[in-house]
């Protein structure tokens, strides 16, 4: 399918920006951001991880669907920089769910792959009821003739389901209706770990896509969560006092995947991503 996910496992890294400009808690130095931004990106690199994922995480209070013009170009301005400055694969998730913007700077920035938080169905969050947009998500990767993969929650953290739900059914529904490229779950926040038995449903009812840990993930625990998924998405364990608002520790980061190579879970591919054959 692509390098991302082979025989070794996956680790990608959270650069999570401070505040860009036009949010309410931008600082009125957007070079500080970036700045921030880039060197994030470069200790995941030094570390050994396999990619970096480029997040708005500091635009608190987040939009429900599309972001303004004055954060996609923002992101755009970081991702460029940040592009420049790592040889290692890029992915970007624009919050809270704004899977065409994030496809669009994928795209433009030569990005590897995107997040999506909700991309079939819907789910009650703190921006109100968020439905996917598989539809013009697929639609729009097909007319830039995109080979940006689709990296899509299951169940995504800070939010619940509208009504009773199978959770193999909705990794299902993600997988095969709306063309998912691989799967990610996640707890019920933030820095806060998934559960096994909801991995093990996920795995189990779609064997044939890379499954990845989007929450949690530590060094005390990766072990664990790794001898079931293809890879994870670390952020607040790599942080400095385990703050998800912190910058990350450079030591902590090396000493994950440390824990990786001594507890014999095969380490993180750090070669790039070859371009997907869909």
């Amino acid at each position: 399918m692509n390098d991302l996910f082979g025989k070794k496992k996956t680790l990608i890294g959270m650069v999570h920006l401070l505040p860009l400009p036009g949010a309410p808690l931008f600082q009125n130095n957007f070079s500080q951001t970036i700045d921030r931004a880039v060197g994030e990106a470069k200790i995941l690199e030094k570390a050994g991880f396999t990619a970096v994922l480029v997040e708005n995480y500091g635009d608190v209070p987040f939009a429900k669907e599309a972001v303004d013009e004055q954060t996609f170009q923002a992101m755009d301005e970081v991702l460029k920089k940040v592009r420049a400055e790592v040889k290692l694969p890029i992915g970007v998730n624009v919050l809270r769910n704004d899977s065409l913007s994030a496809m669009k700077l994928a795209h433009q920035n030569g990005c590897q792959f995107i997040r999506v938080n909700v991309l079939s169905g819907g789910m009650l969050t703190d921006q109100g009821v968020i439905e996917g947009k598989a539809y013009e998500l697929l639609r729009l990767r097909k007319q830039l003739s995109s080979k940006v993969l689709i990296l899509a929650d299951v169940l995504v953290k800070h939010a619940i389901p509208l009504g009773k739900i199978d959770v193999s059914a909705v990794a299902r529904d993600t997988a095969y209706r709306s063309l998912a490229d691989a799967l990610i779950v996640t707890g019920a926040e933030t820095g806060k770990e998934a559960g096994l038995e909801r991995l093990l449903a996920v795995k189990k009812a779609v064997p044939d896509r890379p499954l990845l840990v989007g929450s949690g993930i530590n060094i005390n625990n990766i072990h664990k969560y790794l001898a079931i998924a293809d890879g994870a998405i670390v952020g607040t364990g790599l942080k400095i006092d385990n703050q998800t608002t912190s910058p990350i520790s450079l030591e902590k980061a090396r000493g994950l995947v440390e824990v990786l190579r001594n507890q014999g879970i095969k380490e993180p591919r750090n070669q790039g991503i070859k371009e997907s054959k869909k």
